[in-house]
Formats: C-alpha cells, sequence, structure tokens
C-alpha cells in the first residue's frame, strides 16, 4: 500500500468518526450527456466545433510504428492513456465569416450502412450536433475537404445517396479527388477497397460542385490552403486568417497529441505515404512551435483548440482553456 493511500485511507476513517447528520437527497441518473459542440469568436469570424463522436483504434502499437518495442506502450502509459485503446476523437469545424457558412470535415455518417461503422457506433454523430449546436446542414454553402478518408467524407451524403448538404460547393485536392476515387487504387490493405467506394459514393453527388485547391491559394477571403501530403497523396489543412490573428485546421497532420508529437516521424498505419507523411508532420510542427498560430486538431482531445511547442527531441500540446462565456 502506496504512503498516499495510507493518508487517505486515514483521513477517511478520520472523518468516519465525527458525528454527521443523515442527509439523503438520491435522485435518478440522468443518463446521457450533452450535445459535443463549442462555438468561440476568433477575430471577426465565428468558429463552431462539433464532434463527430470518438473513434477507437483498438491497440496503439498496432496503429502507430516504428518505435521500439514496447516503446508505443510507454508513452501511453506516461500520459495515462490506456496502450490497448487508442481513442481519437473526431472534431469537424464550422466557420462562420459573415459571407460564408464553411464546414470542415465531415466525420463518418451512414452513407455505406455498416461499412460506416468500421470504426464502431459512436461515430457518425455530426449532423445531429450540428442541430443542436443551431446550424442545420442546408445552411452550409462550403464543405472544406482535408482528404477524402471515411472519418473526413462519409458524411455528404446519407444512406440513398442524398446529399446532406444540399446547398453547398466541396473543396478537395485534385490529387485526393483523383486518387480516391480510382478502382486502380483498390489494392494492398483490406480497408482500400471500402474507402475507395465510400468515397465515390459522397463524390460523386457534389461532382457538379466541386472546388479544386492549390496550395497557397485562398479557398474564400480569410481561408488559405496548405499542402501537407503523405497521410493521404492531396492532403490539405487550412491556414484562416481574422486581421493578425491565424487559427490553423490541422486535419489528420497528427492523429495522436502524445505519440506523434513527442515522436513526429512515427509512422501511422493508415498513411498513403507513411515516411513522406512523416517528414511532412515534423516540417510543419517545427513551423508551428516557431511561429505560435492556433491549432484547431481533428483527432486531439476535443474540441482540439491549443498550440505546439518544443519539448526535447519531439513537441508537447497546449491544450487552450475552454472559454464558455465569450458568446453568452
Amino acid at each position: 500500500m502506496s504512503i498516499q493511500r495510507r493518508a487517505l485511507l486515514g483521513a477517511g476513517l478520520a472523518a468516519a468518526a465525527l458525528p454527521f447528520a443523515r442527509l439523503e437527497a438520491a435522485a435518478p441518473m440522468i443518463g446521457r450527456g450533452a450535445p459535443a459542440w463549442y462555438r468561440f469568436r476568433f477575430g471577426e469570424y465565428e468558429v463552431t466545433v462539433v464532434s463527430d463522436g470518438a473513434l477507437p483504434l483498438g491497440k496503439a502499437e498496432d496503429s502507430f510504428v516504428g518505435a521500439a518495442p514496447g516503446e508505443v506502450n510507454a508513452m501511453m502509459r506516461s500520459a495515462l492513456l490506456d496502450p490497448a485503446n487508442a481513442l481519437l476523437e473526431q472534431n469537424a469545424v464550422i466557420l462562420n465569416t459573415g459571407r460564408h457558412l464553411i464546414l470542415f470535415d465531415t466525420g463518418m455518417g451512414d452513407s455505406m450502412g455498416a461499412a460506416s461503422q468500421m470504426f464502431g457506433p459512436t461515430t457518425g454523430r455530426l449532423l445531429r450536433n450540428m442541430r443542436a449546436a443551431g446550424i442545420e446542414p442546408a445552411q452550409i454553402d462550403l464543405v472544406v475537404l482535408s482528404h477524402a478518408h471515411c472519418d473526413h467524407c462519409w458524411a455528404l451524403v446519407d444512406a440513398q445517396g442524398n446529399r446532406n448538404f444540399p446547398n453547398a460547393q466541396v473543396a478537395i485536392s485534385e490529387a485526393d479527388l483523383a486518387y480516391w476515387t480510382n478502382d486502380a487504387n483498390i489494392r494492398g490493405p483490406a480497408f482500400m477497397e471500402p474507402f475507395i467506394r465510400g468515397a465515390q459514393k459522397n463524390l460523386a453527388a457534389y461532382r457538379d460542385r466541386m472546388v479544386m485547391v492549390r496550395d497557397g491559394a485562398e479557398v474564400v477571403p480569410g481561408v488559405t490552403a496548405i499542402s501537407a501530403p503523405g497521410h493521404t497523396v492531396g492532403h490539405t489543412i487550412y491556414a484562416i486568417a481574422s486581421g493578425p490573428r491565424v487559427l490553423v485546421y490541422t486535419g489528420d497532420l497528427a492523429h495522436h497529441h502524445i505519440l506523434l508529437l513527442r515522436r513526429p516521424l512515427l509512422e501511422f498505419a493508415f498513411d498513403t505515404d507513411p515516411k513522406q507523411s512523416a517528414q511532412t508532420r515534423s516540417r510543419l510542427l517545427e513551423r508551428f512551435a516557431t511561429d505560435q498560430p492556433q491549432l484547431l486538431s481533428y483527432h486531439f482531445p476535443w474540441p482540439g483548440l491549443g498550440n505546439v511547442v518544443k519539448e526535447g527531441q519531439g513537441y508537447g500540446w497546449v491544450p487552450a482553456p475552454m472559454d464558455v462565456t465569450s458568446l453568452g
């Protein structure tokens, strides 16, 4: 028994010896949580982060590879995380610039039926959480995709193939659009076929309203595309500028706030080009640690807002405090 535990137990026994009045105020457990959305001001803009739900990966060492034996598990335990249950958030971003209402990535949705549940039933919650936040899908005029993986574009349409965002254009890199809709790329890992079939179904519904993003060019005023290839061939992140302030939506630049920041050159099992992805991640993390823009990461702990700082041979994640009064 540790000293701390003995001290705690001792304090508890001492308290138990004191006389107290019999007070009871039992209430039934509610059994449900609050809708998962968070809203804040960013310069002249309003940003709403909407959760698509938690995405469980299973054993961390199965998805994050290239470390010495036991190293991934040790890093997880050092952060008080379960190595057998690597859990990613899905933090979709809705940006209101006053001229446009822009959704960055869509989550898993239910467009592919059972395939949409490949990461479990905790995903696919974007639309209900949007509505809880007071935003209707029909209000979105632009969906900006970081890439065409299932957890980023499969809620573009419903199970019948109808557009979930009937008034929106869809912005994506030409390289990702070509790659993830091409049958010739159904090879290698087993997940490739459902990934491509899902991208084909979801993107085809918007084929007449596509916007091709280009590295360094504005998608709309205030939103600039930054090429970040490796995770997919056309993976793109986005800088959102309002006056002197910059917020970077980092998509899947780094999937885990511990593993891929402390060790940015580790590889991720779902990367199209793991080595290129690691080099891209390392280069951009160094830039962000130096320039200190605020970051919003799709997969970091809710709501994914914070900064990276230099920490030893890698980087650390400093989450931003949540402000629940600024728009109250």
